[in-house]
């Protein structure tokens, strides 16, 4: 039954990643277009694009960080992990899962907190281009969902996050 979670997990993470690449595109071209448009034309670009931007990367940092976590694409120290006995490394290493889990559902949490404030004092976020305030909060509690669940999928034993031997760590060095 894990797995099965674990396959439809992946299944949502990839189409998230892959959302989050295809903003990458976009937010090029916009920063390319308001570049030109100031140097070469000597106009005042559109006021919206800073402030498209800046939530673009907002959607893509949430929307591929459970992918991140489930690629294993974080910093680890692995080498010193690897140097402990195997009944401390995996101890230690299901301690680490734990603590990632519930510290990302804590921030799913609190962001879930923040977007239910935004959303219900209606503010607008006035810069460039007025936005809804809360739509800068609408990515960080499934972002930080999901990374939760990935941890927890390390956690409970379906995946492991440390899983190359020293050996290899001494020769890519």
């Amino acid at each position: 039954m894990l797995v099965a979670f674990d396959n439809a997990l992946e299944r949502v993470v990839g189409a998230l990643v892959w959302l989050a690449c295809a903003f990458i595109p976009c937010i090029f071209v916009m920063i390319t277009i308001d570049v030109s448009i100031r140097e070469v034309l000597k106009i005042t670009p559109p006021l919206f694009t800073s402030t498209i931007v800046e939530y673009g990367l907002l959607y893509i940092t949430m929307l591929s960080a459970p992918w991140l976590v489930r690629q294993r694409g974080h910093v680890a120290i692995e080498a010193v992990v690897q140097i402990l006995p195997p009944n401390i490394r995996e101890a230690l290493a299901k301690v680490i899962y734990f603590v990632c889990a519930v510290t990302a559902m804590f921030f799913a949490y609190l962001s879930v907190q923040l977007f239910i404030e935004a959303w219900i004092s209606g503010n607008l976020d006035v810069r460039g281009i007025d936005m809804p305030y809360w739509s800068q909060f609408l990515p960080m509690p499934f972002g930080y969902c999901l990374v939760s669940l990935e941890f927890m999928m390390f956690f409970l034993g379906v995946r492991h996050y440390y899983t190359y031997d020293l050996g290899e760590v001494k020769e890519g060095v």
